[in-house]
């Protein structure tokens, strides 16, 4: 059974009408460039290549699209945030860009530097060659109590997404695995069809296309119920494996476009119209649910909150699991996620006056 799609806009009412500017009612004047965090073919990259295509369709932008991966996002965060604040330079993001404080990559954070829109959510997946010995997430579980630290798992990065969800997924089931980081979901995926690591860690989008192949073998995802592949393949659910797993999992994997904070705000309402416009078309959400992804759509107030309970979730779930080079809660003036709610909105923060779509 596939998993339900939905799509759904939150905003947060209240926001306040803001005229155009003439100042820039020609704006753009030349191309924008949108640096991608991750390598080509991973699923940051394919979701944004294809917002950015339909955006420029609808409203003739000419948008060249980069890929700057490392650091867990934090070359291309760097990049983009070294750029004038004119809107020419975009950040096409994972998970709100968590993983850049927390790994120590740079201090800018969403709600006070960067304005993140939300454009689809993934579930993770591990997989594995038809040839391997384990042919069962049980499998996998006995071999690394056996040998504790010896089986390898590919990961889109030391301390990305696919990263935290294999390190809890290990955690839940008292095993040791050995994390090798590559530079998006896709080659990581490369990885293990190649026999450089015993496990795929990734996205259930970027594993889907070799298990209904028969190239893979799915060991399990992170959704709530079985997953059947066009071709009838199956790609069983964690839950079942581990009931009451689902909360103790960190949020889906989300994937989101930046701007700077300080660009002007005429220019974001643009850039956000256009946003909501191809995420809404036909074409973004063809292409995006054809590889899994649902699309859902936060803006606003709701899109900087869920980014600063994002990264508290996972500053304090890496400090559980005691990832090498990683922030605390802390250190990074975040509370714990049980005190999340009494917590937001923090001192000082405004959100954009935007107005709805």
């Amino acid at each position: 059974m596939k998993p339900s799609r939905a799509f759904v806009v939150a905003w947060t009412l209240g926001f306040l009408a803001v005229a155009p500017s003439t100042a820039v009612a020609a704006w753009p004047e030349r191309p924008i460039t949108l640096v991608v965090m991750y390598a080509p073919g991973g699923g940051t990259d394919i979701v944004l290549r294809a917002l950015a295509a339909e955006m420029s369709a609808a409203t003739g932008w000419r948008i060249n699209v980069i890929n700057r991966p490392g650091a867990a996002g934090a070359l291309a965060t760097r990049y983009a945030g070294n750029r004038p604040n004119d809107g020419y330079t975009w950040l096409g993001a994972s998970s709100f860009n968590k993983y850049a404080r927390i790994s120590g990559g740079g201090d800018s954070r969403s709600w006070t530097d960067w304005y993140y829109m939300q454009a689809t959510t993934a579930l993770g997946s591990w997989a594995v060659r038809p040839d391997s010995p384990y042919k069962t997430f049980d499998d996998v579980i006995a071999a690394a109590k056996a040998a504790p630290g010896e089986l390898t798992i590919s990961t889109s990065g030391a301390g990305g997404q696919w990263h935290e969800l294999a390190a809890v997924v290990a955690r839940s089931v008292g095993i040791e695995l050995r994390y090798v980081p590559y530079g998006s979901g896709q080659l990581a995926t490369l990885a293990a069809l190649n026999g450089e690591v015993d496990i795929a860690g990734g996205g259930v989008h970027e594993h889907i296309q070799f298990v209904d192949s028969g190239q893979l073998v799915s060991l399990q995802q992170s959704g709530a119920v079985d997953i059947s592949t066009p071709g009838g393949k199956l790609m069983p659910s964690l839950a079942k494996s581990l009931p009451g797993v689902q909360q103790r999992l960190p949020p889906n994997a989300t994937y989101n476009l930046g701007l700077r904070r300080d660009t002007p705000i005429e220019v974001v309402q643009q850039i956000q119209d256009a946003f909501v416009a191809a995420a809404r078309s036909d074409g973004f959400r063809e292409t995006v649910e054809a590889r899994n992804f649902v699309v859902e759509v936060v803006l606003g107030e709701a899109a900087d909150r869920r980014a600063a309970e994002m990264e508290a979730i996972t500053a304090d779930t890496f400090e559980r699991l005691e990832v090498p080079g990683s922030r605390t809660a802390t250190e990074l003036d975040l509370p714990q996620p049980a005190q999340f709610d009494a917590w937001w909105p923090p001192a000082g923060y405004s959100p954009l006056p935007l107005t709805n779509p």
